[in-house]
């Protein structure tokens, strides 16, 4: 399964954007490390959408199916920020209704992705935009999240979609082994 590596994943983190367009690129790819969004929810976002106060973020799935899904503080800075700056640059105040990734679609967003990776020194894992997904669910389960969790996070249907992520490496079982042994205390 791709997915980008730690070290990979905090230069996304650190990058600093110049352009609103990139402002906009860098928000989409923390939106997908946060919350393991699809390409197209994490593009349908609308300013409306975020609920600032109680962390949260609505997202349109395939077949117009909506669920709330938590953020990250961290991600809230960023996208308030985003959404000043949009404020800003427009001269007036920004609809709700207005998508945050306005002009931006899954072609464009992968060749940005693709450039951005090769700009920050790497090459961007296969399946680019969903290896942020797969780099989210892998780290939320090795991070001590239930695979329970993870489906309602991912808006998986079934229980089975989501346990395909938990196929964890020796050491990430011996990580956990180590923590929860009986032995250990």
């Amino acid at each position: 399964m791709a997915t980008y590596s730690d070290a990979q994943v905090k230069s996304i983190i650190k990058w600093k954007p110049v352009t609103l367009h990139q402002k906009r690129l860098h928000l989409c790819c923390l939106l997908m490390l946060d919350t393991g969004c699809r390409i197209g929810a994490a593009l349908g976002v609308r300013v409306a959408d975020f609920d600032w106060d109680n962390l949260l973020v609505k997202f349109t799935s395939k077949g117009q199916h909506q669920h709330l899904c938590p953020i990250s503080f961290e991600l809230r800075k960023a996208a308030y920020k985003l959404a000043q700056t949009m404020r800003s640059a427009e001269g007036a105040t920004v609809s709700p209704d207005e998508r945050v990734f306005d002009g931006m679609d899954n072609r464009n967003t992968f060749r940005d992705v693709v450039n951005l990776c090769r700009k920050l020194g790497f090459t961007p894992p296969r399946r680019t935009l969903h290896a942020f997904r797969h780099t989210f669910a892998v780290n939320y389960l090795r991070r001590g999240g239930s695979v329970f969790h993870l489906q309602k996070m991912l808006n998986h249907k079934s229980l089975e979609m989501s346990r395909r992520y938990a196929n964890l490496s020796t050491a990430d079982l011996s990580a956990v082994h180590e923590r929860l042994s009986l032995l250990s205390r």
